[in-house]
């Protein structure tokens, strides 16, 4: 028989560095989950992403276990990265602060591919395209 399904949580950490503290902490606590071992086990499981903020899409069972699936970054956190920005512009219309090349839009695009609505890895790119503009960031090339 399958278990009943008691909530979903969505929240952002930071990945191989989560702690009890805000947003985790109180967003588990509320469902009755054991807080230390969703972080133990998601520090474990996205020990490679080192502090890169990831989603994490939480189900909690009636029985107060859980399950996580862990989520590609988002595309405004893989943008800054490789521009080397610490974030992106307040007017992104007018003040430009940082540049990308296809190729790293493309990198952007192939990492993203599963969690983006898009069939192929052109229509993938413009939507990381569009987050660029948004953001601020040129893309050249």
């Amino acid at each position: 028989m399958a278990k009943q399904i008691t909530g979903k949580i969505k929240l952002q950490a930071p990945g191989g560095q989560a702690t009890p503290a805000p947003p985790i902490g109180p967003a588990l606590g509320q469902h009755g989950v054991n807080i230390g071992q969703f972080v133990q086990q998601f520090n474990a499981r996205t020990a490679d992403l080192n502090g890169t903020t990831v989603p994490v899409e939480i189900t909690v069972y009636a029985d107060r276990t859980f399950d996580f699936i862990v989520k590609s970054p988002p595309a405004a956190v893989l943008l800054k990265q490789e521009a080397q920005l610490a974030k992106g512009s307040g007017v992104p219309n007018k003040e430009k602060v940082g540049k990308v090349t296809k190729a790293q839009i493309e990198k952007i695009a192939q990492r993203k591919m599963e969690d983006l609505n898009a069939f192929d890895l052109a229509q993938a790119c413009k939507i990381i395209e569009g987050t660029a503009r948004s953001m601020g960031i040129e893309v050249e090339g």
